[in-house]
């Protein structure tokens, strides 16, 4: 049996999600901007609900198509907050057009989104050595400069907290717990 981080023990969503994308290395800007609607979904609730409705999000919001989305109108907001199968929150979809609008203009000055938020990073992953979940931030000061960053560019629902949670995600930082099967298997040394 595998030993894994607790956090992904609830169910076979949350180990597949933990097993396979949680903390590895993402430079696709389409993946990250997907991670990034989803990250700011979450605001306020689990990650878990989130996941549960990732399939569904990939649909109402045309595969995170970030050059559609961001073209999104009030008839197009109006269908996403009557979309049962997403967070039908005004404000988090409202914030999803104007990231949208955002990361292009990013892209635009950068090259690429994954270029400017892997910059924070210096391209690389940090390694952390967590032993516990009480030790694992839920923010830090690389986190707290792409926040205050982002929102000068005029990202929305983008709080250290959030990507902080982006980090992890898209594998800039290395939060598996060192007992995990998957820490070493992302770079990190015992």
């Amino acid at each position: 049996m595998l030993n894994r981080c607790e956090w992904c023990l609830k169910d076979d969503l949350y180990r597949e999600y933990h097993d396979k994308e949680w903390g590895v290395p993402v430079h696709d800007d389409q993946k990250l901007f997907e991670f990034l609607i989803l990250e700011g979904a979450q605001a306020g609730l689990s990650w878990h609900t989130v996941l549960r409705k990732r399939t569904s999000y990939k649909k109402a919001y045309d595969a995170f198509d970030m050059n559609i989305v961001a073209h999104y109108g009030e008839d197009k907001i109006a269908e996403l907050l009557m979309n049962s199968g997403i967070i039908r929150n005004r404000l988090k979809i409202e914030a999803s057009v104007k990231n949208a609008k955002a990361f292009l203009t990013v892209q635009e000055k950068y090259g690429s989104f994954d270029r400017y938020i892997w910059d924070f990073v210096d391209g690389k992953t940090i390694q952390n050595r967590y032993m516990s979940l009480k030790e694992v931030p839920a923010e830090t000061e690389i986190s707290n400069a792409i926040s205050r960053d982002m929102k000068k560019r005029g990202f929305s629902f983008v709080g250290s907290t959030i990507i902080y949670s982006h980090m992890q995600a898209t594998g800039m930082v290395n939060d598996h717990l060192t007992s995990c099967f998957r820490y070493q298997e992302l770079g990190g040394i015992i």
